[in-house]
């Protein structure tokens, strides 16, 4: 049997399945962003809900002095807090929008129309993938460009500084957009989702060294939150935005990016397999 030439439609069909379903994907991707910048409550609490606190914080702490840097410069508390509410907005972002959002859609339905329909799982998948990288990107840009012009906060001019930053972004919100499938799974209906989902993404960010000074909590506190990816990503973003010196503070005395990379992308594998286990069109019960 001779084998299947470029020409050949056994060669060419598999081809044309994945170039179409990279084509509905980016139109999924069109779609969901739609729908999230038109739901008012949505953009509030995940979007704009880390610039709100960046500059209620900037505001409240502005006479305190959170350390200085190797020049003996005082770190504001826009400088302080902007790694925080960059972590949190991955959080919210990925996990919290993508839970919130997938369990209204099995709960009126939307999933099992999907689910029945020629959509291809990749596809859908891809557009919910595509819509958090967007809207996350989108929402760092708005915190860096407000912390700069509006609390003058000074951004790395190190190119490394940048890239570190590049790859914990990328590799949170796609930590945290699995994560948030498979969290999507344990509401029951897409009413109680917010109550169910909330409470876990803010119990995370105050034991994360989000809103209080991770070296402030208790010894076995720090040691519960380091099981977390929250904890590692905004420690990642701190070596990124906060002096060197700061680095000290931390639990092991350094930033530790290697311990960053190989927590976060346990539970990037964590929140795969999770998905693979949990993820249903439509609850079982039903």
């Amino acid at each position: 049997m001779s084998a299947p030439t470029a020409t050949d439609p056994r060669a060419t069909v598999p081809r044309s399945s994945v170039r179409r379903s990279v084509r509905l994907g980016a139109g999924r991707i069109r779609y969901e962003l739609r729908a999230y910048f038109r739901q008012g409550d949505s953009v509030f609490f995940t979007f704009l809900f880390p610039l709100v606190f960046l500059t209620i914080f900037s505001v409240a702490f502005s006479t305190t002095d959170f350390g200085r840097d190797s020049a003996g410069t005082s770190v504001t508390a826009a400088h302080y807090y902007l790694p925080g509410m960059m972590a949190a907005g991955l959080l919210l972002t990925g996990m919290q929008n993508m839970a919130v959002e997938i369990a209204g859609e099995r709960s009126d339905g939307t999933l099992k129309r999907l689910g029945g329909s020629p959509l291809p799982v990749f596809s859908y998948f891809l557009g919910k993938m595509g819509a958090v990288v967007v809207s996350g990107l989108l929402q760092a840009v708005l915190l860096l460009v407000v912390a700069r012009v509006v609390f003058q906060v000074p951004l790395p001019t190190d190119p490394a500084k940048w890239a570190t930053f590049a790859w914990i972004f990328l590799l949170g919100v796609a930590t945290f957009a699995v994560l948030g499938i498979a969290l999507s799974a344990l509401p029951r209906s897409g009413k109680s989702a917010t109550a169910v989902v909330i409470p876990i993404t803010l119990i995370l960010q105050f034991i994360s060294g989000v809103y209080l000074p991770f070296s402030q909590l208790p010894t076995w506190l720090q040691n519960v939150a380091g099981i977390f990816p929250v904890k590692w990503l905004a420690q990642g973003m701190r070596s990124v935005f906060l002096p060197d010196s700061f680095r000290q503070a931390e639990q092991t005395h350094g930033w530790d990016l290697g311990g960053v990379l190989l927590a976060t992308m346990i539970w990037l594998v964590v929140g795969l397999v999770l998905c693979r286990v949990t993820f249903r069109w439509i609850h079982r019960d039903n």
